[in-house]
């Protein structure tokens, strides 16, 4: 027969998919320009002119044998090297290129992080709210995953935190700026939580590693805001990084897991990596990106675009009378449903062609998710219709 699991997961497009498969149907029967598809994060704004440039001449420099075959199953080691260096430079952590592993995008890099750290009866923690995917990566690797809340400003609850570490926790998983709310963990509050692992670490006599997703590490727009380098907070950390969003580079599947070096046994960690990339078939990963990653490392398709959309979305739907979460990253807003019920807020915005994700999915009910890495006449002829669906309401 078949794994039963596996089915139910392939049978069923999670909500985020559904949504952009109507959106797909919705396009076609009355047109694109009339359907205005919030749903899904997929960058609009090209990728800068050197990702192509560059492409461009490693094709015409580098032969063909050598650009399109195998790399080590880490990835090239002068990738590794180049995009560790940089990381130095930026960030002012020690890293270097043996710390870090090439990865088929942010999903792998999660996936194969759980699978190297977890045993038997092993827990990871999550913040409300949060990526579905969180879940089912988890489960994959044979873990339980409990999930805390987050507190109004969409910072980490940390008296539900203490309460919640316990012998079994194996990591704390962060996600800044975060899908979806696109709030942005301040320096405070890495500073807070990492004291709080140290502690608890020291209690139970075992590391608990604090693992952070970033492929929105460099989409802020407001210059007081930063996003801090957990390296520098937390030795027994983990960074999962992917090009998707800084690069506009979604359909290439390319990133990277950095293991801190002052993590405890942080080369067993790192070998352990290795070992669940070559369990779940991870290895190598697609060698033309891994050059033009080592290459564009650091920079940013155009973020003064999102930044409009932001200020535009934000305070459009505020004058409407929405309660929204600011949000300094990502490109993401999350709206408070003018009802209980977020998954009905969502289908009686369909009724303007509105497409919007429910939060329940990320564990916040009553919240929906606005994706506006769109285009931003998209938002203006929007605007109009958050109105009438914000009088619907009587707000």
């Amino acid at each position: 027969m078949f794994n039963e699991k596996m089915y139910r997961l392939g049978s069923k497009r999670s909500t985020i998919r559904e949504i952009f498969e109507y959106a797909k149907k919705r396009s076609a029967e009355i047109g694109a320009e009339n359907v205005f598809d919030f749903s899904i994060g997929n960058p609009f704004v090209p990728a800068p002119a050197i990702v192509n440039q560059t492409i461009e001449r490693l094709v015409k420099e580098t032969p063909s044998v050598e650009l399109h075959g195998y790399t080590s199953a880490q990835g090239d080691k002068s990738v590794r090297d180049r995009i560790a260096e940089n990381y130095v430079r930026r960030f002012g952590a020690q890293l270097s290129g043996d710390d870090i592993y090439m990865t088929v995008g942010a999903a792998a890099s999660l996936t194969i992080t759980f699978k190297a750290l977890t045993c038997e009866d092993d827990e990871f923690i999550v913040f409300a709210p949060y990526f579905p995917e969180y879940a089912v990566f988890v489960a994959n690797a044979g873990a339980k995953l409990t999930v805390l809340p987050s507190d109004e400003h969409m910072q980490p609850n940390f008296t539900a935190l203490e309460k919640a570490l316990n012998p079994h926790v194996k990591g704390v998983l962060i996600n800044s700026p975060n899908n979806p709310s696109g709030a942005v963990y301040s320096a405070l509050t890495i500073a807070r939580l990492t004291d709080i692992l140290r502690r608890k670490a020291r209690e139970f006599g075992a590391p608990i590693y604090l693992i952070s997703d970033e492929p929105y590490r460099e989409l802020v727009y407001d210059e007081n805001t930063k996003v801090p380098c957990i390296m520098n907070y937390y030795d027994d950390s983990i960074v999962c990084y992917s090009y998707s969003k800084s690069l506009s580079l979604p359909g290439e599947r390319i990133g990277y897991i950095a293991v801190n070096p002052k993590a405890t046994d942080s080369k067993a960690v790192y070998a352990a990596v290795c070992g669940a990339g070559r369990s779940l078939g991870f290895v190598c990963a697609p060698a033309l990106f891994q050059r033009v990653a080592a290459e564009c490392d650091g920079m940013t398709a155009d973020l003064s675009v999102y930044k409009r959309n932001r200020d535009l979305l934000y305070k459009g739907l505020t004058d409407c009378g929405f309660t929204c979460v600011y949000p300094d990253g990502a490109f993401y807003l999350f709206l408070k449903a003018a009802e209980e019920d977020a998954a009905a807020f969502c289908e009686r915005a369909k009724k303007y062609e509105l497409l919007l994700v429910g939060g329940e999915d990320f564990g916040a009910k009553g919240w929906v998710r606005v994706a506006y890495c769109v285009q931003t006449e998209r938002i203006e002829k929007a605007l109009p219709l958050f109105k009438k669906l914000a009088e619907e309401y009587g707000l």
